[in-house]
Order: structure tokens, then C-alpha cells, then sequence
């Protein structure tokens, strides 16, 4: 399995699988119809300006793992920082650690690309990914998070 951060200049088919497969995370959260909103949003983070990123997680010729993020600007870190927006593993190939490999891929990235820190959120019942994020070294920051859509 090869995890890597995907290029600007990757070509449609491959968009349209990383496409495809975070629809299911899509699904999961009740956006049904977010196919073409997927499509916006990796092409503006594949564009050579973006400060968004996507990494894939792929085994022989199939994306089965993407994490999508964006780097911002923190006051309290003094610098740039990774929001981790989605990380999403197919199904079928769920508890093979692969979730694991992309974070630690990012952390590495992260690293070494002059970021203060990794910032994310998950559902406060999601006890396997509460304790994969442990075992790498996050911690709970108590928030509650709040948005405004236009």
C-alpha cells in the first residue's frame, strides 16, 4: 500500500476516486447530493495556490483512505497549522491500520513543512477513532465548535 500526498497536476480519473470515495463519508452525515461539492473542493485544493491538501491511502490501484486538510494561521502556536477537515477509510478496508498510515504520513509532512500543530475534531461517541488519535499523541481540547453556511 503506497500513502502519499496527491500531487497538483493528478489527473481526472483519480480525482473522480478520491471523489467517489468520500461520498461515503458524505453519505454517512446525510449529504446525499455533495458529489459535485466534492468534485469543487478537490479540484480547488489540487489548484498550485491552494493551502488545502489531500493524501490517499491506495492498494493495488484503488483509493481506499483520503484525509483532507487545510493550513492555517494560529495565533496561540505562533505559525502555521494542519485543520485535518475529513479523513475517511472505505468499509471494506477498515481496522488494517490504514487510517494509522495516513495520520502519520500528515504528522510527517506536518513536520516538516514548518507546522505547529494538528488540529481535528470527531464525534464525542467514536471510541476507535478517539483512541487511534491518542496512541499518536493527540489530546482532547474541550470546544465546542460552531459554523454560518452562505
Amino acid at each position: 500500500m503506497q500513502v502519499y500526498k496527491v500531487p497538483t497536476d493528478t489527473e481526472q480519473y483519480v480525482r473522480n476516486q478520491i471523489a467517489d470515495l468520500l461520498m461515503g463519508q458524505m453519505d454517512s452525515i446525510g449529504m446525499k447530493d455533495a458529489y459535485r461539492f466534492l468534485q469543487r473542493a478537490i479540484d480547488l485544493s489540487l489548484d498550485s495556490d491552494s493551502t488545502a491538501h489531500i493524501f490517499v491511502a491506495e492498494t493495488e490501484e484503488q483509493i481506499v483512505g483520503a484525509a483532507f486538510l487545510n493550513i492555517g494561521i494560529s495565533l496561540e502556536k505562533g505559525g502555521y497549522y494542519v485543520w485535518l477537515n475529513d479523513l475517511y477509510v472505505d468499509q471494506q478496508y477498515r481496522n488494517r491500520g490504514i487510517a494509522k498510515k495516513l495520520l502519520l504520513k500528515i504528522i510527517y509532512w506536518a513536520e516538516h513543512n514548518d507546522i505547529k500543530g494538528i488540529e481535528l475534531e470527531t464525534g464525542v461517541n467514536n471510541a476507535a477513532t478517539k483512541a487511534l488519535y491518542n496512541s499518536l499523541g493527540f489530546y482532547d481540547v474541550i470546544s465546542k465548535r460552531y459554523g454560518f453556511r452562505f
